[in-house]
């Protein structure tokens, strides 16, 4: 008696194996649009609060703006046009600051800031808030609710 497997359970097994990576392929991808949109709010806030750092640890005024057409951030130190450091977000993701024409934050030396708050829409419907505090500098960014 030979053991083995038949030409017709192969086939099937490779059938069902195919279905379901069907429906399994397309939640991955969407978990990783997440992810990445996740971790580039991050980010965003990361950098605003590396603004806020330097403010203090320089003691000068930084000062971080915000192009939400071109979706880039700098920072620049109080009364020079020169930038400090900068950075570039994906295409995926949206930033509105509100109110709309507030485009810049910032920072002073005692930790003190101008206040804002940006709204980060991201793929599938997703927004992430992204708020500095204009009394304590303190940045903090959580997913609005839809």
């Amino acid at each position: 008696m030979k053991r083995g497997f038949t030409l017709i359970e192969l086939a099937v097994t490779l059938l069902v194996l195919a279905i379901a990576s069907a429906f399994v392929a397309p939640a991955i991808g969407r978990s990783l649009d997440m992810l990445r949109a996740r971790a580039e709010v991050l980010g965003f806030a990361g950098f605003l609060r590396a603004a806020r750092e330097q403010a203090v640890t320089l003691g000068q005024a930084q000062e971080v703006r915000v192009d939400p057409e071109t979706r880039t951030v700098a920072i620049l130190a109080e009364g020079s046009p020169l930038v400090r450091s900068s950075r570039s977000f994906t295409y995926l993701l949206r930033i509105q600051p509100d109110p709309p024409n507030a485009k810049s934050v910032k920072f002073q030396p005692q930790g003190l800031s101008s206040g804002g708050t940006f709204h980060i829409l991201a793929p599938g419907d997703r927004r992430y808030d992204v708020t500095v505090d204009p009394f304590t500098g303190r940045v903090s960014s959580r997913q609005a609710a839809s």
